[in-house]
């Protein structure tokens, strides 16, 4: 336990560090971010022709109303929260791969909720979408960041009885006779 909770600290420090450098900023956060714009206004169109966007922000010509996509709602740190777990936690490479791939599309999907909900939230009350916004869904994003884990935790591979034995005494495998 030990050992997970170091490496699970050394890895999200050196995220959240690499996630604040300029170049990581210029080429991958800023891109990312005005994708989940685009998305958003995307799915906002399918039932909203007033819906559109501008680099990371999304605009509405029914009004003067318009959000920016900041750090802390794009879904990064959420996702660095994951990674760092699931990198740390001892599991077998590809099961790590497919969870935070899994994860990342959890994260994204909420995220998408929560920047649309906001999107008419703020059209109809400031008060309400300010609560919105910096209580509940901060909260839920990174709670969907734990679910994901504990899902990835209950449907990885479980060792071997003969192992999960010999581990716990410290010895290696039974003597075969």
């Amino acid at each position: 336990m030990l050992r997970f909770i170091a490496l699970f600290v050394l890895i999200l420090a050196t995220l959240f560090v690499a996630e604040l450098l300029q170049p990581v900023e210029t080429h991958v956060i800023e891109p990312f971010t005005s994708a989940i714009a685009r998305v958003s206004v995307w799915l906002v169109g399918l039932f909203d022709p007033h819906a559109y966007s501008i680099g990371k922000e999304l605009h509405t010509t029914a009004s003067s109303f318009a959000i920016s996509i900041e750090r802390g709602c794009n879904g990064v740190e959420a996702m660095i929260i994951l990674v760092a777990a699931m990198l740390a936690f001892p599991a077998p490479w590809r099961h790590r791969l497919i969870g935070i791939g899994l994860g990342f599309v959890a994260i994204q999907a909420l995220n998408l909720v929560r920047i649309i909900s906001l999107f008419y939230l703020g059209q109809w009350n400031r008060t309400w979408f300010d609560w919105f916004h910096l209580y509940l869904w901060q909260a839920l994003i990174v709670l969907d960041a734990l679910v994901a884990f504990l899902v990835w935790l209950r449907y990885l591979p479980r060792p071997a009885p003969a192992a999960r034995h010999a581990a716990s005494i410290g010895g290696g495998p039974p003597a075969l006779l």
